[in-house]
């Protein structure tokens, strides 16, 4: 008997997501729990695996295509009851080639055959680098145009952007800190704590803007920034205020790596309620970061760089880079904004 499998309710709200890639063909048999799909939503790619054993009849959504929750992706038959349905050219087994939908539209237009290029990045994927290396380094695009759609992760940040934008009136304070008692490996895990602990005293800060009301959030689960190959994705550090700095770095590098591989899980970027963004040794003097939508603040860490400074009457040299605050005019008053951003100053600094 066939089984019409459907794309799942994700959770947090989600009503739609992208087939960023197909991990079977038409024909091939699959086995429970094998591997199926890779479903791109606006959080992240999540690999669903096959709810039945049998042999892949149809695939009804191609790769690329977004559609809502409960359409037919694709229907399983009984072992061998879907044979006469396949085109022979079907191959009998999935691919093994791990490779983003973006790269793949690279290959596509350079003409890479990906089963011949071996991949640098984590676990095997190949990534943009590879597919140019193969093509002989050039992409012979540079004296043309070249159009391509907005997909997966680059489409949704897009969309993200686009609303927080749109709906969020937003307002940006900056000021310099010393972070000379800071250990800087620790930069980030650091700035997470400081502000957790700073949100207790500042709960509109650590808010949603929900209609005609302001929801505060008894918990302190903050999100920090991390730059992927495919874009921008937000995993979310949980119990920033009671947890270590050392836990909090800990779980700040699992998280970053699993981001970079492409392997977070839905649930690590759900239910943020404050993000901190750091550029590290590519960030600028400061930055201007956008309202993580439907949180109410962001706080965006700058360089920081041994400059001078005057303390207790004297020209020294310290570790300093700036603080910027973010945040969502219609929940946060400016001054209220400046005190939580000096609260977290004075933790960093002492």
């Amino acid at each position: 008997m066939a089984y019409e499998f459907k794309l799942p309710d994700l959770g947090e709200g989600l009503t739609e997501g992208e087939v960023a890639r197909w991990l079977v063909a038409e024909g091939a048999e699959v086995a429970e729990d094998d591997p199926l799909v890779e479903i791109q939503t606006d959080k992240t790619t999540v690999e669903i695996p096959s709810p039945a054993a049998g042999t892949v009849a149809r695939i009804l959504v191609a790769e690329g295509e977004t559609v809502p929750v409960g359409t037919v992706l694709v229907v399983i038959g009984s072992p061998g009851e879907a044979e006469a349905d396949v085109p022979a050219e079907a191959p009998a087994r999935p691919t093994t080639v791990r490779a983003t939908p973006l790269v793949r539209s690279l290959a596509r237009e350079l003409g890479v055959d990906l089963d011949a290029v071996t991949g640098s990045g984590p676990q095997g994927r190949i990534t943009d680098q590879d597919v140019r290396a193969a093509a002989g380094g050039a992409s012979g695009t540079a004296d043309r145009e070249r159009r391509e759609p907005l997909r997966g992760v680059r489409r949704l940040i897009s969309q993200h952007m686009a609303r927080a934008h749109a709906e969020v009136p937003p307002v940006t304070w900056v000021e310099e800190c010393d972070f000379g008692r800071v250990d800087l490996d620790l930069l980030v895990a650091t700035v997470l704590k400081a502000s957790a602990e700073a949100l207790r005293d500042y709960p509109e800060l650590n808010a949603r803007f929900d209609g005609d009301s302001i929801v505060y959030i008894e918990r302190y689960d903050l999100g920090v920034a991390v730059q992927t190959g495919e874009g921008l994705v937000v995993p979310v550090v949980r119990g920033c205020d009671t947890a270590s700095i050392e836990v909090i770095d800990a779980e700040v590098r699992r998280l970053a790596n699993a981001a970079r591989e492409g392997a977070l899980k839905p649930e690590e970027l759900r239910g943020s309620t404050f993000t901190v963004t750091s550029a590290g040794r590519l960030g600028g003097l400061l930055t201007t970061p956008i309202v993580n939508y439907p949180e109410v603040a962001i706080l965006g860490v700058g360089r920081v760089g041994p400059r001078p400074v005057v303390l207790d009457g004297e020209i020294v040299v310290r570790p300093v880079g700036h603080l910027s605050l973010t945040f969502d005019h219609r929940v946060v008053d400016g001054a209220r904004a400046a005190e939580f951003g000096l609260a977290v100053i004075r933790r960093l600094q002492s």
